[in-house]
């Protein structure tokens, strides 16, 4: 995954393993103790987790294996794949829906959306989808999905399928 700022500058980059597709979209996995980039240096995963890269939609969803959220939501540009779908890019439009395991879910980072919304420019069509996708995003991901999948527990079988590789 490729995930850069408004400006191009890089936020993160990270290798994951195309799991398979859906009718959510494609599931992405990323086992405990991957080396990722970020514009603050390297990292290291912590746990387990999927992302699903939905269709047309301004918006990914990362699912983790405990200790991690069961939930972060990242509001972005609609994810972009390379012409070999081996690749995925987007444009992180900062706000983020976390649901912590077992508790409801929240948006963070609308400080930095309002920071960046001014010194990057965003259009306005670009604010109206970020908040758009947000709103959609805290209310399909409320505690344990509310029934509203991918978010209930159609991420369950994708992210036992990492557990197993790992």
């Amino acid at each position: 995954m490729d995930v850069r700022k408004y400006d191009g500058t890089l936020s993160a980059r990270w290798t994951a393993e195309r799991l398979g597709e859906d009718q959510h979209g494609v599931w992405l996995g990323t086992p405990k103790g991957t080396v990722g980039r970020s514009a603050r240096g390297e990292w290291t995963s912590r746990f387990a987790y999927v992302v699903l890269v939905p269709r047309g939609q301004w918006w990914t969803a990362t699912f983790c294996a405990a200790p991690g959220p069961e939930l972060y939501g990242d509001v972005c540009t609609v994810p972009e794949w390379n012409p070999d779908r081996t690749a995925v890019h987007q444009t992180d439009l900062d706000l983020d829906v976390v649901r912590p395991r077992g508790g409801e879910a929240h948006v963070e980072d609308e400080e930095e959306f309002a920071e960046h919304r001014v010194r990057y420019g965003y259009p306005e069509h670009v604010v109206t989808e970020a908040r758009r996708a947000c709103a959609w995003l805290r209310e399909a991901g409320r505690r344990h999905g509310a029934g509203a999948e991918p978010f209930a527990s159609a991420y369950g079988p994708w992210l036992g399928l990492l557990d197993q590789a790992t």
